[in-house]
């Protein structure tokens, strides 16, 4: 019996299929970003999550240290919303217990020298929030009303809380990839 593919095209039809298998186990997908996290004070001084939510939801947020490793991350507060935080704007403290969230690791105390990230996710993975990385010496520039955040420019652009709010999820922004 007769092969009705010459040997050159199979071998270049699996060298496809193989390339294609290595590409596919190799690149890493990535959870798409439909919000923005930020960080402020109150006026008492506590630290806040501020997540500024595009189009879908965020179910809750995490403040980690990065490793080279990120399965050596080491988190350091994480609290997830009672309820999906549907678009627009959350803020809450993260250093006492808050309506509607329950805290899943206490935050620990922040040192200085640190590089902490904070972020937001969806329990199912569907959605994150594009994250800001901060130290304490940026923690000290915050004042009531001021979002830290990274804004696809500047990674610790502080701004006020209206103009986070208006400008977060804009396009131009590159920070989320819907809008509100």
């Amino acid at each position: 019996m007769r092969s009705i593919t010459s040997r050159p095209v199979f071998r270049r039809l699996v060298g496809t299929v193989v390339v294609g298998v290595a590409l596919a186990t190799t690149s890493g997908c990535t959870v798409p970003v439909d919000a923005v996290a930020g960080v402020s004070v109150s006026g008492e001084g506590q630290l806040l999550g501020v997540m500024m939510v595009c189009g879908h939801h965020i179910d809750g947020a995490t403040l980690f240290v990065s490793s080279e490793d990120p399965d050596l991350d080491v988190t350091v507060g994480s609290w997830a919303s009672d309820r999906h935080l549907a678009p627009g704007l959350t803020t809450w403290p993260l250093d006492t217990p808050a309506d509607g969230w329950t805290t899943t690791t206490p935050l620990a105390s922040l040192t200085a020298e640190t590089v902490y990230s904070f972020y937001g996710w969806t329990k199912d993975s569907s959605w994150s929030a594009a994250s800001v990385s901060f130290t304490l010496a940026d923690r000290a520039r915050l004042t009531p009303g001021m979002v830290l955040y990274d804004d696809g420019e500047e990674p610790t652009a502080l701004v006020p809380m209206e103009e986070f709010k208006a400008k977060a999820c804009a396009p131009e922004s590159g920070t989320a990839t819907a809008s509100p």
